[in-house]
């Protein structure tokens, strides 16, 4: 089963729900892998703390042109739609970070100018957290081929593991090539103004998407009753809240998992597995995924 922890903006508490979602049901005899899918900002690896034995170089093919064949017709540069490869004055110029790799440059050049070379956009860690198979992905600066190293990641799921995947926030491109393809998805928010609109857009994607959902709200106790009241109305299960401690900010601040510092939230996260395998087993109880379609 893969369950992606989503949240329509950063800073909510997403891969703390991850993290200690992942440690709890390892540590009920779970069989558990966690993928770190924010590839822009991995920090899973700080809670918990695996050790790391295999590290791998994610590469994308990039044209390659060769200027002894090349007529400067400017066919390919008329044909790319992220100006990745450009002929001027005859002279062809590429601009690798630009390139989404479609191949469609070397398909149309006529003289077979243009072959294809490798470029490095990030590296695939993998290890082990005691019971817990980790993968996370870590982007180069400067490299937008966000989605390709998140697919990479993905690829490391094992079919006979619990997969918790901590998704990038927001909802673009990276967010949904994460969460594709999962059982099901929480949906991380807060009790504030900004959290109710971006849990509105995260809804948004995941209804379009047609995945199982429910939500989580992370510090229940502040701000005021707009993100309850939306899901009551949209007919969405909150499945845990976690109230705003001070015991939690300070494990956090530390890199401690939250079930390690209070062992009691450990029974409100294998609550809220439970409840997930529920939704999963039974899709007729996940009343929220067609909710409000016309």
């Amino acid at each position: 089963m893969k369950i992606a922890i989503a949240s329509g903006k950063g800073g909510t508490g997403k891969t703390t729900i991850a993290t200690n979602l992942a440690y709890s049901i390892s540590h009920n005899g779970y069989k558990t892998q966690y993928l770190d899918c924010d590839a822009e900002e991995p920090n899973g690896h700080i809670f918990l703390k695996p050790h790391i034995d295999v590290s791998e170089d994610v590469t994308i093919g990039v044209p390659e042109v060769d200027h002894t064949k090349c007529t400067g017709c400017g066919k390919c540069g008329n044909l790319c739609q992220y100006s990745a490869i450009v002929c001027i004055k005859g002279k062809v110029l590429v601009f690798e970070q630009l390139c989404h790799s479609c191949g469609g440059c070397m398909a149309i050049c006529p003289e077979n100018a243009i072959s294809e070379k490798q470029r490095k956009i990030g590296i695939a860690e993998s290890g082990k957290s005691n019971e817990i198979f980790f993968t996370h992905g870590k982007l180069e600066i400067g490299t937008i081929q966000t989605t390709v190293l998140i697919k990479y990641v993905k690829n490391k799921a094992s079919g006979n593991r619990v997969s918790i995947i901590d998704a990038p926030p927001g909802t673009s491109c990276p967010v949904i090539e994460a969460i594709k393809g999962c059982d099901f998805v929480l949906l991380v928010t807060e009790p504030t103004p900004f959290g109710l609109n971006d849990l509105e857009l995260a809804v948004g994607m995941v209804r379009e998407l047609k995945l199982p959902f429910a939500v989580a709200v992370n510090r229940s106790d502040i701000g005021d009753d707009s993100v309850v009241n939306y899901c009551q109305r949209e007919d969405i299960e909150i499945m845990i809240k976690i109230p705003n401690d001070r015991k939690v900010a300070e494990s956090y601040s530390r890199g401690i998992l939250m079930v390690e510092a209070i062992p009691d939230y450990k029974q409100k996260f294998l609550k809220l597995y439970e409840n997930v395998k529920r939704t999963v087993d039974n899709p007729k109880t996940a009343g929220n995924l067609y909710a409000n379609e016309t």
